[in-house]
Formats: structure tokens, C-alpha cells, sequence
């Protein structure tokens, strides 16, 4: 079957993901956001709503997920983590499967993926670009988002695979601790070598 090469696009919290996700949609290149399907299947109406209220009580309302209440009863403790990707995960799968499925004419896709080592997703796919910066630009970004506390930022470092980890098993880096227009040139010339 013809399909598209798949990017797998993965970098730590503050790392600039985003940014360049967005840069490889403008270049024509569609990407499909992990964090955006979760976001959209657990907002107002969104079909992880019941299972999600079944198995943490009280964790949503007409707003979809309640982000704070949810976090309350998963956030450090890794059964009822596991009890909640149980419930996201597979949707997720379903709809990256369904973007991929559209896109088939394309040359390639991108998969945002936050957690892509972390969860084994880079298995599925055919190239990993891993977008980072040094740790002290990493660490400001993400102080500076509201709401944003020292312990929440330790605590989701914490979960995801060190930097240089990442760095070593990529096949390409994107260094966001340069200008915008340096990085947007780094995507242009891996788009380019595709």
C-alpha cells in the first residue's frame, strides 16, 4: 500500500514542538497533533466523556474534562494514570490511523507525539525528528506559562525522557534555541531532503 513517510515529531515540555509542528503545516506538510485529539475528545461533548466520568467521579462537567480535577486523581499516581491512557490511547490510535488514512496521497505526515519514545510510538514510524533547546531556554519557557509551578514542571520532566536521551536516538534534531527564522530554516531543509 502507498503511503505517506511518517515524521514523528517528539521533544520535551518547552522544548518548542509546537512551533515547529506549526512550521511543518504552513510548508504544506499535514500534521496530526496527539495533544489536539485529546483535547478535542475530552472537551465539551467529546466521546471520552463518559468513560472518563465512570472511571474518576467527579473529573468532568459541561466543559468536558475538568483538567484540574483529573489531575488531582492521577497526578502522581501511576495506577490511575494507567487507568486513564487505557481509556485515551486507543482513541487516539483510531484517529491518527483515520488522519493517516486521509492524507495517503501525501509524501509525508507528521505524528506530534509528546510522549513518542516514552510510549514506543517511535516504532511506528518511519523517521524521528526531535525538537529541543538547552535546558535553561526549556526550563523559562515552560515557568512562564500560566499556572505553571516548579513542582508541575519537575513532576512532567520527571515523566518524560531526558533531552539528550532524545537527541541521541533521533534522526534529525530541530534546535529551538535559535531564532524563529533559523529553526523555520531548519524545517525548510529537512522538508527539502525528503
Amino acid at each position: 500500500m502507498n503511503r505517506p513517510k511518517i515524521i514523528g515529531l517528539t521533544g520535551s515540555i518547552g522544548m518548542g514542538k509546537s512551533t515547529v509542528a506549526a512550521m511543518f503545516a504552513e510548508a504544506g506538510i499535514p500534521v496530526f497533533d496527539a495533544d489536539a485529539a485529546v483535547r478535542a475528545m475530552q472537551g465539551p461533548g467529546g466521546e471520552l466523556i463518559p468513560a472518563i466520568e465512570a472511571a474518576f467521579p467527579g473529573s468532568t462537567g459541561p466543559e468536558g474534562v475538568d483538567r484540574d480535577r483529573l489531575g488531582h486523581q492521577v497526578f502522581a499516581d501511576k495506577a490511575a494514570l494507567a487507568r486513564l491512557e487505557a481509556i485515551v490511547h486507543p482513541a487516539v490510535a483510531a484517529k491518527r490511523a483515520a488522519f493517516l488514512e486521509a492524507h495517503r496521497d501525501k509524501r509525508a505526515v507528521v505524528f506530534d507525539i509528546p510522549l513518542l519514545f516514552e510510549r514506543g510510538g517511535h516504532e511506528a514510524v518511519d523517521m524521528v525528528v526531535v525538537v529541543s533547546a538547552p535546558e535553561e531556554v526549556q526550563r523559562a519557557r515552560v515557568l512562564a506559562r500560566p499556572g505553571m509551578t516548579r513542582e508541575k514542571f519537575e513532576h512532567i520532566h520527571g515523566l518524560q525522557l531526558h533531552d539528550s536521551h532524545k537527541r541521541e536516538r533521533a534522526d534529525h534534531v530541530i534546535d529551538t534555541g535559535t531564532s524563529l527564522e533559523q529553526t523555520r530554516a531548519q524545517v525548510m531543509d529537512l522538508i527539502a531532503s525528503l
